[in-house]
């Protein structure tokens, strides 16, 4: 994963921590999991993918993408999620909804707009950050089954994108509330005792543990949300412990 700063800009990028550990909070708190079902198939043999029909919102989104330079991009491997997760509740605290276009990023601010372009088609969508995920080592982007079908990964489930980022609702580089989140268990005894040690270790912070479609996880939350606490304490942390990422929560 690269992040790149274009010239004409002072923003720094998102760092996006990745300890030699790697793991995740998605979809209010729930680990997600790239999806790559078999295709509906037409008469012909061809995938038939469903066209997303654009909001008001959507048609918005897209004019300003059109008319504005983006702040910076990033480049990476992204995945998707539909059935499992749809009509539940999102880390923006809407329902998602598959057949949108939205995505999911580990450290955005929720409601950043972005264009997310496919690498090797040069197929494109505009979309809003509305949930956290994904929680897979190597991948930096989530997208939502309708945007997956519109920038041409759903049939193989992860494709190499493109994001530009042209807009965020709050700074990327100050402020936030930020956690580490590590995961995922196959015993929730595992998870527990984990919980157990953190919370021993690390009196001022929020330690819970949740259950993931994955597996338990453990989340460590510092007391005021620092995000310089947060990246200290992922480092701190042992590869033993298990898969860990930071995650920002606003």
């Amino acid at each position: 994963m690269r992040l790149i700063l274009p010239s004409c800009r002072s923003l720094l990028p998102v760092l996006l921590l990745t300890v030699p550990l790697a793991a995740i909070t998605g979809c209010s708190h729930r680990a997600r999991v790239s999806y790559a079902p078999p295709p509906a198939i037409g008469p012909y043999g061809s995938a038939q993918p469903a066209q997303p029909s654009y909001s008001r919102a959507e048609r918005a989104d897209w004019h300003y993408v059109k008319t504005h330079r983006p702040l910076y991009y990033q480049i990476g491997m992204a995945s998707w999620y539909g059935p499992q997760y749809n009509h539940h509740r999102a880390a923006d605290g809407e329902v998602y909804h598959q057949n949108s276009l939205s995505a999911a990023h580990r450290t955005l601010p929720l409601g950043s707009l972005i264009k997310v372009t496919n690498m090797s088609t040069g197929q494109t969508a505009v979309m809003r950050v509305t949930d956290r995920g994904p929680f897979v080592p190597g991948r930096i982007l989530d997208l939502s089954e309708a945007a997956a079908k519109q920038v041409g990964i759903w049939r193989e489930g992860v494709g190499k994108v493109r994001i530009d980022v042209y807009y965020t609702p709050a700074s990327v580089t100050n402020g936030g509330r930020w956690a580490v989140q590590i995961g995922a268990f196959r015993h929730k005894r595992a998870a527990l005792r984990l919980e157990d040690r953190l919370q021993r270790r690390y009196r001022t912070a929020s330690v819970i543990e949740f259950k993931g479609p994955t597996g338990d996880w453990v989340r460590i939350r510092p007391e005021n949300g620092n995000r310089e606490q947060a990246v200290e304490i992922a480092r701190n942390l042992h590869p033993s412990q298990g898969e860990a990422y930071l995650v920002r929560l606003d």
